[in-house]
């Protein structure tokens, strides 16, 4: 058959147009639309963890699958490689486990609830769930953002802290609205641990709150302000170091019991390094001799060994038998007894050191 040019051209234009309908519409059947999630609970929830502290959210969600409570209808979980404890938890009850990233979720879940994952999350996999991923954290943003709230929450003495519940944003850590927050007095001589447990409980408890409610509590999230930020990055040895001169009594007894259990406290001795073995707070002496910071004597009534601090507070390590036999080996093997201006202060020195790192 033959055509003009004309008619070729219009021909063409219109096969064109059939083409690109064609085409558009091949599209929209190969993206089917989000599967619109209830109004209400019971929901099909994801969970991502990894540690001790998401276990405690964990252990309280498995436990609302329980149709008399009707909160959780659907609950899975994503967690990292390795003998972690979300993951063994998820194993001991027959727990749908997937591996990180996890795929074809589209249409599976209603909300996704994140507790000390540490993976940035992208905006596709957050436009997943319909009602976004929740993040339970323990302290009371926007203070202390970061992987080790609770660690720093210790180190800086704070007397209150927190839980708070926010939306994630897409690659971003602890900066989403809040949804919910309670406060937490921290108790006196707290550690790092004691705190971190009484949080994760909190926390859980919050969480299941905030689920509840979670329409409403979208509805009346609010943005975090800037005022008031402050960032908690993960500890490591270079925050053990001791020094006498610039740390008072109470900021040292603070980081003893923020990374004392994990990270051994360092201080220079004789130009060596040691390490300190137990602390056991602020002394008050009577001893009239050195009183610079950084100067040591042997406090024989408390059988302690006492370092003076900034403004001339007094620091106590414990004695114990082997802290005296292991210190004893490690200084005297370096020659150092002989420097010192007495045996007295010699032996306090091996009650609570353990020499060089």
């Amino acid at each position: 058959m033959w055509m003009n040019r004309k008619t070729g051209s219009v021909f063409l234009k219109t096969l064109n147009h059939v083409l690109n309908v064609l085409k558009f519409s091949t599209n929209v059947r190969t993206q089917p639309p989000r599967k619109p999630g209830p109004s209400r609970p019971p929901w099909s929830l994801l969970f991502f963890g990894t540690d001790q502290f998401a276990v405690e959210s964990l252990k309280v969600l498995t436990s609302c699958r329980n149709p008399s409570k009707g909160i959780v209808e659907k609950l899975e979980v994503v967690s990292l490689p390795g003998d972690l404890p979300v993951r063994r938890f998820a194993q001991q009850n027959q727990l749908t486990l997937h591996n990180w990233p996890p795929h074809d979720l589209e249409g599976q879940f209603d909300v996704g609830v994140v507790v000390s994952f540490g993976r940035l999350i992208h905006g596709g996999l957050i436009d997943k769930f319909p009602f976004g991923i929740l993040n339970v954290h323990p302290s009371l943003l926007p203070r202390w953002r970061g992987p080790a709230p609770v660690f720093h929450t210790i180190m800086h003495g704070d007397t209150v802290t927190g839980v708070t519940i926010i939306q994630i944003r897409p690659n971003k850590f602890d900066v989403g609205p809040i949804l919910n927050q309670e406060l937490h007095k921290v108790q006196k001589n707290c550690t790092a641990e004691e705190l971190g447990a009484a949080l994760a409980t909190k926390g859980a408890h919050l969480l299941i709150d905030t689920l509840m409610k979670l329409p409403e509590k979208i509805a009346n999230k609010r943005e975090q302000g800037m005022m008031g930020v402050t960032f908690a990055p993960k500890i490591n040895t270079s925050m053990s170091w001791i020094h006498w001169e610039e740390q008072t009594c109470n900021q040292i007894a603070c980081l003893c019991r923020a990374i004392g259990c994990r990270i051994p406290l360092r201080t220079i001795w004789m130009g060596k390094t040691i390490k300190l073995l137990d602390f056991v707070g602020k002394c008050h002496t009577t001893d009239q001799r050195n009183q610079k910071p950084g100067s040591v004597y042997y406090d024989k009534v408390s059988n302690t060994l006492a370092v003076c601090c900034k403004i001339k507070a007094a620091e106590n390590l414990k004695e114990t038998p082997q802290a005296v036999r292991e210190a004893s080996a490690a200084l005297c093997s370096l020659g150092c007894a002989s420097s010192l201006a007495d045996m007295e202060g010699w032996q306090a020195l091996r009650a609570g050191s353990k020499g060089p790192c």
